[in-house]
């Protein structure tokens, strides 16, 4: 009789689970989209690194607006440095972008003036210091303004083209495998010769969380219910990559391989084998010298589910990034009762209104753990911990939101 442990005991061993070192590589700035940024980002400047123009307009001394008309001494277009100076009684027209001229404190927009041959009359003023940038605006000298472990996306992108770094230092990808075992299952395409046979969906929908997460993945498909057959592939999987992922075998069946191929032909260490989790409670975790096997149930939703809760976290924990599963607090509709001394995870509807989360079960199916439409729509997960008491309606409760993953 195996000793299941708890869902959190199960966090804490995997996040106190050290794989190998983290690897650094460059890429191509606009390549690195989605990227995990493998170090600080330290402004080398000022920005801006002068005074500058916040819109089209005049330069001028503040105090001049009394005066009521100034003279226009000279043109300051961007990308240009006047050598005219801002004097009493005098302007200098200047354009976005344009350094302020020497002995200016104020830019003045062209639609607050009228242009009388070579003055401009005031016809409304402004602030002192109306429209200047100052030096620093946007970002300071040695600021860190993005950190290691930040998802890079455009406006990272934006701010690093502004520093003049053409390549940007990312972790590298992690290596996932991902294979479905089972005699009685059929990969796409494979023609089914008996009633027994089944598709399996299981190796495709975790490839595409891998994906998703950041993950460079290799599939192996489809593994016949044999110890010679999952050896091999588990010994080239772990060759090739850091994570190795499996789904079925993993239970009290005669056929159940996969937890006997990782326990004596691979001689790895188990880490866990049975969570007291709903789904997914047979899943065995284990480790061979610096990479990670991780066995999931054979059952469509069960896997998923277990997928999204052990192999993403580790993803982004490998590839150094900040992400964390986006667990959030959401209003539900009906009661709900906890079924069974279980960390449990039910499928249900999210939405978002009235500046809240809320949920309801509306169309989803009861029945086995291999009910993988039940992830369809705007889904999510309702947790329910192993010591929580009956849900009442109306209550707020912990969701995982699928479609933010």
């Amino acid at each position: 009789m195996r000793n299941f442990i708890n869902y959190e005991d199960s966090l804490n061993i995997l996040n106190n689970f050290i794989l190998k070192g983290k690897i650094k590589e460059k890429i191509f700035l606009t390549n690195a989209i989605g990227r995990t940024l493998a170090n600080d980002v330290i402004a080398s400047e000022n920005s801006p690194a002068f005074v500058t123009s916040g819109m089209d307009g005049y330069a001028i001394k503040f105090e001049d607006q009394k005066l009521g008309t100034l003279k226009i001494i000279d043109k300051n277009p961007a990308g240009s440095v006047v050598e005219s100076k801002v004097e009493k009684g005098v302007c200098i027209k200047t354009f976005t972008g344009s350094l302020m001229p020497e002995g200016s404190d104020t830019l003045i927009p062209i639609e607050n003036v009228e242009v009388i041959g070579d003055s401009i009359k005031i016809t409304q003023e402004v602030p002192q210091g109306f429209a200047v940038r100052d030096v620093g605006e946007n970002y300071k000298e040695n600021e860190v303004l993005i950190k290691k472990g930040t998802t890079i996306g455009f406006a990272e992108i934006g701010v690093m083209a502004s520093l003049n770094i053409a390549q940007a230092t990312v972790y590298s990808k992690v290596v996932v495998s991902i294979a479905s075992t089972g005699s009685e299952i059929l990969d796409i395409g494979e023609t089914q010769t008996n009633k027994a046979q089944i598709r399996s969906s299981n190796h495709l929908t975790v490839e595409a969380l891998a994906k998703k997460a950041g993950a460079k993945t290799i599939q192996m498909g489809v593994i016949k219910d044999d110890m010679d057959s999952i050896t091999q592939m588990m010994k080239i999987a772990l060759e090739n990559s850091d994570i190795v992922v499996t789904t079925g075998g993993v239970s009290k069946g005669d056929y159940d391989f996969v937890q006997d191929v990782v326990k004596k032909e691979l001689g790895a260490e188990v880490l866990f084998h049975g969570v007291s989790i709903k789904p997914g409670n047979p899943i065995l975790v284990a480790k061979k010298e610096n990479k990670l096997i991780i066995s999931l149930p054979g059952f469509a939703y069960s896997s998923t589910v277990c997928a999204i809760l052990y192999l993403l976290p580790m993803i982004y924990k490998l590839e150094g990034s900040n992400k964390k599963l986006p667990i959030v607090k959401a209003r539900i509709n009906e009661d709900f009762p906890m079924k069974m001394p279980k960390t449990v995870f039910t499928a249900c509807n999210v939405r978002y209104e009235n500046a809240e989360y809320k949920i309801d079960f509306e169309g989803k199916r009861k029945g086995t753990s291999a009910i993988l439409t039940n992830m369809l729509g705007s889904p999510a997960l309702l947790i329910q911990k192993k010591d929580s008491a009956d849900i009442k309606a109306g209550e707020l409760v912990d969701i995982l939101l699928l479609n933010d993953l």
